[in-house]
Protein backbone atom coordinates (compact mmCIF):
# COMPACT_ATOMS: atom_id res chain seq x y z
CA UNK A 1 0.00 0.00 0.00
CA UNK A 2 0.90 3.60 -0.56
CA UNK A 3 -0.77 6.58 1.08
CA UNK A 4 -0.96 10.10 -0.28
CA UNK A 5 -1.95 13.34 1.46
CA UNK A 6 -3.89 15.99 -0.41
CA UNK A 7 -5.01 19.60 -0.32
CA UNK A 8 -8.57 18.33 -0.91
CA UNK A 9 -8.64 17.34 2.83
CA UNK A 10 -8.28 13.61 2.12
CA UNK A 11 -5.81 10.76 2.28
CA UNK A 12 -5.87 8.20 -0.50
CA UNK A 13 -4.71 4.61 -0.07
CA UNK A 14 -3.32 2.97 -3.21
CA UNK A 15 -2.44 -0.55 -4.27
CA UNK A 16 1.17 -0.24 -5.40
CA UNK A 17 0.94 -3.36 -7.60
CA UNK A 18 -2.06 -2.23 -9.63
CA UNK A 19 -1.80 1.54 -9.19
CA UNK A 20 -5.49 1.63 -8.29
CA UNK A 21 -7.01 3.53 -5.42
CA UNK A 22 -8.23 1.25 -2.62
CA UNK A 23 -10.13 3.92 -0.67
CA UNK A 24 -10.20 7.56 0.37
CA UNK A 25 -9.99 8.61 4.01
CA UNK A 26 -12.24 11.58 4.74
CA UNK A 27 -12.51 13.49 7.99
CA UNK A 28 -10.09 16.40 8.00
CA UNK A 29 -11.61 19.84 7.42
CA UNK A 30 -8.52 21.36 5.80
CA UNK A 31 -5.39 20.39 3.85
CA UNK A 32 -3.74 17.14 4.91
CA UNK A 33 -0.03 17.91 5.33
CA UNK A 34 1.59 14.63 6.23
CA UNK A 35 1.00 10.93 6.74
CA UNK A 36 2.93 8.28 8.60
CA UNK A 37 2.51 4.51 8.85
CA UNK A 38 2.96 2.78 12.20
CA UNK A 39 5.87 0.32 12.41
CA UNK A 40 3.49 -2.66 12.14
CA UNK A 41 1.74 -1.10 9.12
CA UNK A 42 -1.72 -1.36 10.70
CA UNK A 43 -2.26 2.30 11.59
CA UNK A 44 -1.86 5.49 9.61
CA UNK A 45 -1.51 8.93 11.18
CA UNK A 46 -2.52 11.99 9.17
CA UNK A 47 -1.85 15.61 10.08
CA UNK A 48 -3.70 18.66 8.88
CA UNK A 49 -4.00 22.39 8.67
CA UNK A 50 -7.20 21.87 10.73
CA UNK A 51 -4.91 21.53 13.81
CA UNK A 52 -5.65 17.82 14.30
CA UNK A 53 -4.07 14.43 13.86
CA UNK A 54 -6.16 11.46 12.91
CA UNK A 55 -5.39 7.79 13.41
CA UNK A 56 -6.80 5.39 10.83
CA UNK A 57 -7.14 1.61 10.68
CA UNK A 58 -5.32 0.87 7.45
CA UNK A 59 -7.17 -2.42 6.84
CA UNK A 60 -10.68 -1.00 7.14
CA UNK A 61 -10.11 2.65 6.24
CA UNK A 62 -12.02 3.66 9.38
CA UNK A 63 -10.99 6.51 11.63
CA UNK A 64 -9.77 5.27 15.01
CA UNK A 65 -9.54 8.63 16.78
CA UNK A 66 -8.83 12.32 16.39
CA UNK A 67 -6.09 13.91 18.47
CA UNK A 68 -6.54 17.59 19.34
CA UNK A 69 -4.26 19.93 21.23
CA UNK A 70 -2.19 21.99 18.83
CA UNK A 71 -3.17 25.64 18.31
CA UNK A 72 -1.83 25.89 14.76
CA UNK A 73 -1.51 23.59 11.76
CA UNK A 74 0.06 20.20 12.39
CA UNK A 75 2.99 19.75 10.01
CA UNK A 76 3.80 16.14 10.67
CA UNK A 77 3.76 13.08 12.88
CA UNK A 78 5.96 10.07 13.43
CA UNK A 79 5.59 6.84 15.38
CA UNK A 80 8.09 5.61 17.95
CA UNK A 81 9.92 2.42 16.93
CA UNK A 82 7.68 0.30 19.20
CA UNK A 83 4.54 1.96 17.79
CA UNK A 84 3.18 2.92 21.22
CA UNK A 85 3.88 6.66 21.00
CA UNK A 86 3.24 9.26 18.34
CA UNK A 87 5.02 12.59 18.06
CA UNK A 88 3.43 15.58 16.32
CA UNK A 89 4.93 18.91 15.30
CA UNK A 90 3.15 22.16 14.69
CA UNK A 91 3.20 25.75 13.58
CA UNK A 92 2.50 26.60 17.23
CA UNK A 93 6.25 25.98 17.90
CA UNK A 94 5.53 22.86 19.97
CA UNK A 95 6.05 19.11 19.85
CA UNK A 96 3.47 16.81 21.39
CA UNK A 97 3.84 13.20 22.44
CA UNK A 98 0.68 11.07 22.31
CA UNK A 99 -0.22 7.64 23.70
CA UNK A 100 -1.50 5.60 20.74
CA UNK A 101 -3.89 3.32 22.64
CA UNK A 102 -5.67 6.05 24.59
CA UNK A 103 -5.15 9.02 22.29
CA UNK A 104 -4.17 11.07 25.31
CA UNK A 105 -1.49 13.72 25.22
CA UNK A 106 1.56 12.66 27.21
CA UNK A 107 3.66 15.80 27.11
CA UNK A 108 4.22 19.05 25.22
CA UNK A 109 7.84 19.89 24.46
CA UNK A 110 8.75 23.56 24.07
CA UNK A 111 12.10 24.97 23.03
CA UNK A 112 11.89 26.07 19.41
CA UNK A 113 11.33 29.73 18.55
CA UNK A 114 9.62 28.96 15.24
CA UNK A 115 7.25 26.45 13.69
CA UNK A 116 8.39 22.87 14.26
CA UNK A 117 8.32 21.15 10.88
CA UNK A 118 9.67 17.68 11.60
CA UNK A 119 10.57 15.19 14.33
CA UNK A 120 11.84 11.62 14.35
CA UNK A 121 12.68 9.12 17.05
CA UNK A 122 16.07 7.46 17.25
CA UNK A 123 16.06 3.73 16.48
CA UNK A 124 15.95 2.87 20.20
CA UNK A 125 13.16 5.38 20.83
CA UNK A 126 15.02 7.12 23.65
CA UNK A 127 15.93 10.28 21.73
CA UNK A 128 13.77 12.56 19.66
CA UNK A 129 15.21 14.95 17.08
CA UNK A 130 13.17 17.99 16.01
CA UNK A 131 13.73 20.60 13.31
CA UNK A 132 12.23 24.04 13.12
CA UNK A 133 11.85 27.06 10.91
CA UNK A 134 14.03 28.81 13.51
CA UNK A 135 16.97 27.00 11.83
CA UNK A 136 17.69 24.73 14.79
CA UNK A 137 17.71 21.02 15.50
CA UNK A 138 17.02 19.93 19.07
CA UNK A 139 17.86 16.55 20.54
CA UNK A 140 15.39 15.59 23.29
CA UNK A 141 16.27 12.83 25.75
CA UNK A 142 13.22 10.69 26.52
CA UNK A 143 12.62 7.70 28.77
CA UNK A 144 9.61 6.24 26.96
CA UNK A 145 9.62 2.98 28.92
CA UNK A 146 9.25 4.89 32.18
CA UNK A 147 6.71 7.13 30.53
CA UNK A 148 4.47 4.28 29.42
CA UNK A 149 4.86 2.40 32.71
CA UNK A 150 3.50 5.44 34.56
CA UNK A 151 0.39 5.44 32.43
CA UNK A 152 1.63 8.22 30.19
CA UNK A 153 1.18 10.85 32.86
CA UNK A 154 4.88 11.71 32.96
CA UNK A 155 7.76 11.97 30.56
CA UNK A 156 11.35 12.70 31.45
CA UNK A 157 12.51 15.24 28.92
CA UNK A 158 15.56 17.33 28.91
CA UNK A 159 16.55 19.79 26.30
CA UNK A 160 19.81 18.60 24.82
CA UNK A 161 22.28 21.42 24.72
CA UNK A 162 23.30 20.43 21.22
CA UNK A 163 21.55 22.77 18.82
CA UNK A 164 22.59 23.09 15.20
Amino acid sequence: MLASASSDNTVKIWNINTGKEIYTLKGHTSHVWNISFSPDGKTLASTSRDRTLKLWNINTGKEIKTLKGHTNLVYGASFSPDGRTLVSVSGDNTIKLWHINTGSEIKTLKGHKGAVIGARFSTNGQTLFSVSKDNTVISWNLDLDDLLERGCSLVKCSLGETQH
